[in-house]
């Protein structure tokens, strides 16, 4: 018998081995696997993720009567080559299929031609599903071969790829080295990947195949938001793992943000999926709560956008009924935004003018004479003039109207109203503050919170940064000494009588000449500058002044004392010692000579990418688009709109060895006296890898080297 270390990986893997058969997995130890007829698992070869004995019977269970010719058209469409694509593609392109169904065309016995759909996952009942855990897998590669520790297969497609490391490891390191190495090595092994789990066994996190180190997180809970937060890999197997949880995460909480020219794949967090299916819940149950499907809290910087889109897609495909969801807002930033949040996630692909609602009665055709999914207005378009009763807009009971920030004045105002326009309609108010008193009516449209996921929860999650307070200027001398309760009476207040309105300006005026004197403002504005020319980091800051006319006077204040602290810095600087003087960068583009570059540069590149040899990279893609000209004009701004940051010629910032790649180019510019071509952006030249990670990396650089040394001397 063999010993293992308590705290080695191998006993780690084990334990995980059965926290998964606890669950409903099967698995098998595949080190010694053999491949070919009477293999193992049905691979032929180790480069094979995908095990079509599994897949073949899932797809004869799913599809009664479906003929052997389907079958080798779905498998075939499922396991094609995707390596002409990047991994997020060919991962995008996977999911769609595995999520919808395969399309195949056969013929019929009339000799027609007939569309079929034929389904992979039995989404809706899980255990007629088929859950296979492959340890020490096999993976070969054009670059290698590799040797996974746990994939997850579901129906024999690889939803879950396990990184395990002994407990004294860093995870951070699991991720850096190993998991880059899997994707640069075996890249087919996340093309049909849903998950990502990596663990030392204290520690866990979870992440898409796109995921940087930041976006791989904790997954504490189980079943509920009461319950205690627990880190451990028990909690991560069974909360995401469990055959109806992971089935659910894969199908309604996994999405494809399309953002600057890039994809990003995401997955829901843990808060995320339980306060998203606690509004499932909620809308399961909307007779009983006559329409209140509650306010969910989630703390600014929570990802709450995205939670309404898991809410809504998850009600579209889970619930039935002709849906349509109505996004309000009160600022007009505030509703293009959410509608782009949409859009980029491909939840609405109907162009923004459509389903904008620009009044009452354009509102109003939207919701009964077109069919819409998704609309979106502001909240000032229930006002009424003189207290009139809002006219009713539509008695249609399949409307799901989500408010944003759904507690604040305007809400309260207009409720009524749109309650009176929608009486039949449900209500879920989205915020990232809570409720305060005096917020009852509120409560009164939305119902009471159906999810809280607070700030102290986001930071401890390290979802949110922390908040410090540091009272820097204190001294105010006030007749009234009791101003914060007087505020918080105020605050506390709702609608005002006009004798109130009156006594509040009559008491603060007072107060406010106090704290928006000159010299007090002066200090303030000094006190700024300083804190920020000493901090030795870049960083932002916000200025929330008492009101718009204080605001722009602490502008100018900032502005006056900003530049003379330059000027002070400036003089010092030239009068140091050389020794001492720091080294100051170049601004980017700043002279004739780094503009004439970057615009031969881009020119170059978008030769180097019309080259068929690096057609599979798709380099197009990341130069600027045939809208751009290509006069000196056109391009001098595409180069300015890049960034300001000197990059290499090839992309660095997207490849699994970069640094090998840097050094040939680097050996090659010099050698050709080209040096200067590396002022292009990683996402220009670049493209020559086009973010695909399992390119031959010196290869390519060898060879863009070369094309651009040809070019050069053409």
């Amino acid at each position: 018998m063999t010993y293992l270390d308590p705290d080695s990986e191998g006993s780690l893997e084990a334990n995980t081995i059965r926290l998964f058969e606890e669950i409903g997995w099967k698995s098998t130890d595949c080190y010694h696997e053999t491949f070919g007829a009477n293999s193992t698992l049905g691979r032929e070869t180790s480069e094979q993720v995908v095990l079509e004995r599994r897949l073949r019977q899932a797809i004869e269970n799913f599809n009664p009567g479906i003929t052997p010719l389907a079958i080798d058209l779905a498998v075939e469409e499922l396991t094609k080559d995707r390596s002409v694509l990047s991994s997020v593609r060919a991962n995008q392109e996977t999911f769609k299929l595995l999520r919808d169904g395969v399309k195949v065309q056969v013929r019929r016995d009339d000799d027609q031609e007939n569309v079929e759909l034929i389904r992979i996952v039995d989404w809706n009942n899980p255990a007629n599903n088929d859950f296979f855990l492959a340890s020490q897998l096999w993976i070969s590669g054009d670059y290698g071969r590799k040797r996974a520790d746990l994939v997850g297969f579901v129906n024999g497609i690889p939803f879950l790829f396990v990184e395990l490391k002994a407990s004294h490891r860093s995870l951070e390191n699991a991720f850096k080295y190993n998991l880059s190495d899997y994707r640069s090595t075996v890249p087919q092994i996340f093309w049909h990947n849903a998950l990502i789990i990596l663990s030392n066994g204290s520690k866990s996190r979870i992440g898409s195949m796109t995921a940087g180190w930041e976006h791989f997180a904790e997954w504490k809970k189980i079943n509920d938001e009461g319950e205690e937060g627990i880190v451990s890999l028990d909690t991560m197997i069974r909360g995401v793992c469990e055959p109806c949880r992971l089935l659910d995460l894969v199908e309604n909480f996994t999405l494809y943000s399309e953002a600057e020219g890039e994809t990003a794949k995401l997955i829901a967090k843990n808060h995320q999926f339980l306060g998203v299916n606690n509004a499932i819940e909620a809308t399961e149950e909307i007779k009983a709560n006559r329409g209140k499907l509650g306010v969910f809290w989630h703390t600014q910087g929570s990802g709450k956008s995205y939670s309404m889109v898991f809410f809504s897609q998850k009600v579209l495909r889970k619930l039935p009924g002709n849906w349509t969801f109505l996004i309000v807002t009160d600022r007009e930033d505030l509703d293009g935004q959410i509608y782009r949040n949409f859009a980029s996630t491909g939840a609405v692909l109907e162009d923004e003018t459509s389903i904008r609602a620009q009044s009452a009665e354009h509102l109003k055709k939207l919701l009964n004479s077109e069919d819409h999914r998704y609309l979106f207005t502001l909240i000032q378009k229930f006002r009424t003039d003189d207290g009139k009763p809002y006219p009713k807009l539509s008695d249609r009971s399949d409307i799901i109207v989500i408010t944003d920030e759904a507690h604040r004045s305007q809400y309260d105002a207009f409720a009524l109203n749109m309650r009176n326009a929608l009486p039949n309609a449900a209500f879920i108010g989205f915020t990232g503050t809570p409720l305060m008193a005096g917020e009852e009516r509120t409560k009164q449209v939305f119902g009471d919170y159906v999810s809280i996921y607070n700030f102290k929860q986001s930071i401890d999650d390290g979802n949110t940064v922390p908040l410090y307070y540091e009272n820097r200027i204190p001294e105010l001398q006030l007749t009234n000494p009791n101003l914060t309760e007087d505020m918080a009476e105020i605050i506390d207040s709702a609608e005002l009588d006009e004798d109130q309105q009156k006594t509040l300006e009559r008491d603060f005026a007072r107060e406010y000449q106090l704290i928006t004197r000159e010299d007090r403002l002066d200090r303030i504005a000094q006190d700024l500058v300083a804190h920020f020319v000493g901090r030795g980091v870049l960083a932002k800051a916000m200025v929330i002044s008492i009101d718009k006319a204080t605001t722009v006077r602490m502008y100018d204040k900032v502005q006056k004392y900003w530049k003379a602290a330059l000027l002070r810095l400036q003089t010092e600087c030239a009068g140091a010692d050389p020794a001492d003087k720091p080294v100051i960068k170049p601004n980017y583009l700043s002279t004739d000579e780094d503009r004439r570059v970057a615009v031969d540069s881009i020119r170059v590149a978008r030769r180097i990418a019309a080259q068929p040899a690096l057609a599979k990279y798709r380099p197009v893609e990341y130069l600027p688009g045939p809208t751009v000209g290509n006069d000196d004009a056109a391009l001098l701004k595409a180069a300015g709109d890049i960034g300001t940051t000197i990059f290499h010629p090839v992309g660095t910032a997207k490849m699994g060895r970069a640094t090998d790649a840097m050094a040939v180019v680097d050996e090659r510019l010099r050698l050709i006296g080209l040096e200067r071509l590396r002022v292009v952006d990683a996402s220009v030249m670049p493209t020559i890898t086009s973010g695909n990670t399992n390119a031959p990396t010196t290869m390519i650089a060898e060879k863009g080297a070369a094309m651009i040394r040809e070019d050069a001397h053409a």
